[in-house]
């Protein structure tokens, strides 16, 4: 009986962690330019896992140049992935998206959201073009000072689901231009959509509970261990740079450090 019951608060506490709201988000201060001393941890592939763990390689799917079938990750952003899983009630998986994205989809990304809001925003000059792209998409490069957090390993894109795969409701699709996709959108609108306000707060509170720091326009973008990581929390080293890999059939063939 006492067993249950202390079951029963943990059960209590951990919902009641997970609900917790959105707190103020850091964002990166890009004038902090921390160092970057590579530990030089692989990249693993991550695993299916039924009910709780599912891969679905978006920009594969949507056959962007140079796009990899699978998702890697460094092993340390792996290892916490999995932590961040155990935290998260059965009811629900993750759908991972995104995790290390070669440079050169990188530079297809890049190019093909900036096309997009030229199209949909005509009225803008260059400079605004550009200001609003890097909103949706880091601007490519492996520069110690601007590397972008996806070439490095050390980000990685998700959204919650239920225990078949099916994604659920978070408010806006993932990569949606939309003032909809900050982070915390729905704690200043909360009665837009209750249900998208619960379903970030339970992403965020196991992302951030592990270590990982939440990219404030995306609320499916999570770093750990990368510049914008270091940018967010303050510190002065950075253990992951940039990692260039050579493709074969839309897989790494072989990787190396920059």
């Amino acid at each position: 009986m006492f067993d249950l019951i202390i079951a029963s608060f943990e059960v209590v506490y951990i919902q009641d962690f997970l609900y917790r709201p959105i707190e103020k988000l850091s964002t990166a201060n890009n004038h902090w330019n921390p160092k970057i001393i590579e530990n030089k941890e692989p990249l693993i592939k991550v695993q299916f896992e039924p009910k709780r763990l599912y891969i679905k390689p978006i920009y594969f799917e949507q056959e962007i140049p140079s796009s990899i079938k699978f998702i890697y990750l460094r092993e340390g952003v792996y290892r916490r992935l999995k932590q961040a899983l155990a935290m998260l009630p059965e009811q629900y998986s993750f759908i991972l998206y995104d995790g290390y994205r070669p440079f050169q989809v990188q530079q297809s990304l890049f190019e093909m959201f900036s096309q997009s809001i030229k199209y949909k925003q005509p009225h803008l000059t260059k400079d605004e073009v550009l200001k609003e792209t890097l909103k949706y998409v880091a601007f490519p490069s492996i520069e110690p000072t601007r590397t972008s957090p996806h070439v490095t390993g050390g980000a990685i894109d998700l959204t919650l689901g239920d225990c078949d795969g099916n994604a659920l409701d978070l408010g806006t699709y993932f990569d949606e231009m939309s003032v909809k996709s900050a982070t915390r959108y729905f704690e200043d609108h909360p009665m837009d959509n209750e249900v998208a306000l619960i379903n970030r707060r339970i992403l965020y509170n196991c992302m951030t509970a592990v270590g990982f720091s939440n990219y404030s326009e995306e609320w499916w973008h999570y770093d750990f261990g990368n510049l914008s990581w270091a940018r967010r929390v303050k510190l002065e080293n950075v253990q992951y740079g940039p990692v260039l890999a050579d493709l074969q059939n839309n897989d790494i063939k072989e990787f190396r450090y920059v």
